[in-house]
């Protein structure tokens, strides 16, 4: 409790909380800017953070993260444009509302939601953190090995159909983790004869290429060249109903959502502390959860289980993916795998060893996501209110350069080196090359950074004992060898299961 108090009382600077309040602001317009989302905006700021206080740095970020999930519902409902990929299954329901003339009521629902669904997971965050980190304190290189291996299995586990775009894509994560000097032989690796490989390709100008330049190329492809502005077309249409108002839901509504609101939180906060499950996943298990709940209902069609679900499970997951990363230093998706380039560039090394070497900051970041979550709810609707509409107007060619500018800024700021501004534009065409081909980068961006990881841990395993049969005798070890094992089995498992139980 009195780290608790210690985090809190990082808030109470104005700046700090200038800082958070800055933060979740400008989340709800990026959220609302289709093409944007959190992950191109905090890769872009990474770099422009280093001159700030690390308090103040990781505020403004956390801001970010916080509501950027929550501002992509608004174009989902007002122009059927999910703003953010967590989005998506939003815009099914929502977009029908708001044709029904129920748009600013299903924007406040959303709003509400998703407020809900992030102080759920706030408190799993902070509760959980911490008890996970003291157990982790105990963990030897053979538990981090099998810490890594368990994050590439969760995520060939968790890959249904595409497992093997999933495997291929985490493959050449581990194969980009291998470039520069080993920490085992000192020899240079897939160099090529590059001084600038040797020390491997930093995380921070990797991450602006795959969100920020990536983001750029997408707009690209969809902005009408005569107009420049394919989505003010579609705004002109928006209108809503006299009786229809921003306004937080009434008493009957919040009872009709609560059970709704408690499943999607619940989905949201267990898949976010598994590495590589993502939103993607939580929103779709939550509204498929409610379709199987209420048969008597036509999701789709306008229904507001349909909007409150799903808005709920991606804010849960938001602050429960932060989850691994602080307590093991294992990032629960790619935007929470920002924040290890943000504590890098203040000196700060996610894990464990975060609460007991800067308990002011690893407590910061807990303290942050609850009160950014409470901060979030009248800040949302009151930019629902009045500008919702508005933030839709801007020309996408004009942000394109901006992103650009940024991006271009930020990759060289990092460490002042060219050098990083064209490897943040290789992984830009990487980036699309992916997207092209419908390869996931959630698991090239975890394999790419666990990858070190796994290796150096690996190492160390064997100088103690030379043996592989310390992963077995090893009681955690053995205990996430297990685990991987259910997860690797499970997507060829799982049909045979089913298939038996018909055939019964």
């Amino acid at each position: 409790m009195g780290n608790l108090v210690l985090g809190l009382a990082q808030l109470t600077d104005p700046a700090v909380f200038l800082a958070l309040f800055t933060g979740v602001l400008l989340g709800l317009t990026v959220g609302a800017l289709p093409g944007l989302n959190d992950s191109i905006t905090i890769a872009v700021l990474i770099p422009v953070t280093f001159g700030m206080q690390p308090s103040i740095a990781i505020a403004l970020l956390v801001g970010i993260y916080v509501s950027s999930a929550c501002g992509g519902s608004i174009p989902a409902i007002l122009l059927e444009i999910p703003g953010t990929a967590s989005a998506v299954v939003t815009a099914y329901d929502g977009y029908q509302l708001r044709k029904k003339g129920h748009g600013l009521e299903a924007l406040s629902v959303c709003m509400t939601s998703s407020v809900f669904g992030g102080l759920f997971s706030a408190l799993v965050l902070i509760f959980l953190s911490p008890v996970l980190a003291s157990a982790a304190l105990k963990f030897g290189p053979a538990e981090y090995f099998m810490l890594g291996v368990l994050g590439l299995a969760t995520v060939v586990g968790m890959a249904g159909r595409n497992c093997w775009k999933h495997f291929l894509s985490m493959l050449f994560g581990l194969w980009l983790s291998c470039i520069g000097i080993s920490t085992a032989t000192g020899l240079s690796r897939f160099t090529f004869g590059s001084m600038s490989l040797m020390d491997g390709i930093p995380l921070v100008p990797r991450m602006i290429g795959l969100f920020g330049i990536l983001s750029v190329i997408k707009i690209a492809e969809k902005v009408d060249r005569v107009s420049g502005h394919d989505v003010l077309k579609r705004q002109q249409g928006v209108s809503f109903e006299k009786k229809d108002r921003v306004a937080f839901p009434s008493r009957a509504r919040c009872r009709q959502l609560l059970p709704v609101w408690l499943r999607g939180s619940t989905i949201g906060s267990v898949l976010g502390c598994m590495p590589g499950a993502g939103m993607t996943m939580a929103i779709f298990t939550a509204y498929d959860m409610e379709k199987k709940l209420h048969p008597d209902k036509k999701f789709g069609t306008g229904e507001w289980e349909g909007i409150a679900a799903p808005e709920a499970a991606n804010n849960a997951v938001v602050a429960s993916s932060m989850v691994p990363l602080l307590s093991l230093g294992i990032p629960g998706n790619s935007t929470s795998a920002l924040f290890i380039g943000a504590l890098t560039i203040h000196g700060l090394v996610a894990g464990p060893t975060l609460f007991t070497k800067s308990p002011d900051i690893a407590y910061l970041i807990l303290v942050a996501f609850l009160i950014g979550n409470i901060i979030m709810l009248p800040l949302a609707l009151l930019y629902c209110k009045y500008l919702a509409a508005q933030v839709l107007k801007i020309n996408p060619i004009i942000l394109s350069a901006l992103i650009i500018a940024l991006c271009m800024a930020g990759s060289f700021a990092y460490k002042n080196n060219i050098f990083h501004v064209g490897v943040a534009v290789f992984f830009g065409i990487v980036g699309y090359l992916f997207y092209k081909l419908d390869i996931p980068t959630a698991p090239f961006i975890l394999a790419s950074i666990l990858g070190n990881m796994m290796e150096k841990n690996y190492i160390n395993a064997m100088v103690y004992t030379g043996s592989a049969t310390i992963f077995l005798h090893r009681p955690i070890s053995l205990a996430l060898v297990a685990i991987c094992a259910v997860f690797l089995a499970w997507p060829w498992a799982g049909p045979l299961l089913k298939r038996f139980g018909g055939q019964r």
